[in-house]
């Protein structure tokens, strides 16, 4: 099985700023990969130096054992589809997809019926003969995407190819992409700044953050195990509390947070006194306007209440952190509901709690 792609210590600078520090990362063949990060984070510069359009400043990248670095884009066995698709706007959608083999020298009878048969694997072929501009933005994304495809690569890159489509859209062709790169059996590797896009569709999710990789595991991992607060954060659904460990006086450990003693499972004995960082998941926490009798429990004002629609979204103000969220399913909500300035009780069990490694 071909599409195995190695990063090993790769930077990237531009002058004197660097843009990928060091990144070491295993992509292993027919995985659906996703970068996934804000901003600036690196995850394009990634992308475009697999690609070949960027070249490496230091380091390795090797796509089934063969170091690509030296190569220019159209020698490696990858293929991009570009953020904007980048169709030809003179050329029908039969020869934007043929235009490849076309450069090859394929002849026009063998290279149309190579298209044709891209076309068909897209749900396109019945608008072949059709131009870009007749074309919806999800049809110009199917023939790009065809495009793409046509020269068999072993790795597809994807630059944010959703960003331009309608919410609806969005999430139908993420289905759609998902599906046909379990068909094809190749590798992808998708960048995004969706959370939600990159968990829909990945094998291996890549958290980013200023040019470094924070997290890459399976998107159950990173949603239920992130390593550091900025994935807690930035993935979502996670509650970030801070606080000091200390004995709880029974030969265990406890945490002393929003001014209340915390409990949380895998606290070492060794780390007394040290500074530790709780996530907890925003939707395991109760609310009640009396002190709960849990081991967890804190107390918080309400300073926001969004409904939307199955669930409902609240935002507390609790000592010790920055920012305090609660999601509850709506019929949960309104069987108790509150208000703005409401004074609660937030609460959890031991076992919604993470403790986060730095």
């Amino acid at each position: 099985m071909q599409g195995n792609v190695e990063l090993q210590s790769v930077f990237k600078n531009y002058g004197n700023v660097t843009a990928v520090h060091g990144i070491d990362l295993s992509i292993p063949a027919n995985t659906y990969c996703c970068l996934l990060g804000p901003s600036g984070c690196g995850k394009t510069t990634t992308l475009r130096m697999i690609a070949g359009h960027e070249e490496i400043t230091e380091g390795t990248i090797t796509i089934d054992a063969n170091d690509v670095g030296p190569l220019p884009p159209a020698r490696r066995p990858t293929a991009m589809m570009f953020q904007n698709y980048a169709l030809f706007p003179h050329l029908n959608c039969l020869d934007n997809v043929a235009f490849s083999l076309r450069m090859q020298g394929v002849e026009k009878d063998a290279r149309h019926a190579k298209a044709r048969e891209t076309l068909r694997l897209v749900d396109m072929d019945e608008h072949e003969l059709r131009m870009p501009a007749q074309l919806s933005g999800g049809q110009q994304q199917r023939v790009a995407l065809a495009r793409a495809l046509i020269t068999n690569p072993s790795v597809l890159l994807l630059d944010e190819p959703l960003s331009a489509l309608d919410p609806f859209l969005r999430v139908r062709m993420r289905g759609e992409l998902r599906r046909l790169q379990r068909d094809l059996g190749i590798t992808f590797v998708h960048v995004t700044h969706s959370q939600e896009e990159a968990m829909a569709v990945a094998d291996l999710v890549v958290v980013m953050h200023d040019g470094r990789i924070e997290q890459a595991a399976n998107p159950r991992s990173i949603y239920n195990a992130p390593d550091t607060s900025f994935v807690a954060r930035f993935i979502g659904g996670h509650n970030i509390i801070s606080g000091v460990s200390q004995s709880d006086g029974a030969g265990g450990v406890e945490l002393l947070a929003a001014n209340a003693k915390l409990s949380a499972p895998g606290l070492s004995p060794s780390a007394l006194g040290d500074e530790v960082q709780l996530a907890i998941r925003a939707d395991r926490i109760r609310l009640s306007a009396t002190p709960s009798q849990a081991s967890n429990s804190v107390a918080a004002t309400v300073s926001l209440v969004e409904y939307h629609g199955s669930s409902v979204r609240l935002e507390l103000d609790v000592a010790s952190s920055d920012e305090f969220t609660v999601t509850m399913g709506e019929a949960q909500f309104y069987a108790a509901p509150v208000e703005p300035g409401d004074a609660v009780y937030a609460s959890w069990d031991p076992d919604a709690v993470h403790i986060l490694k730095h």
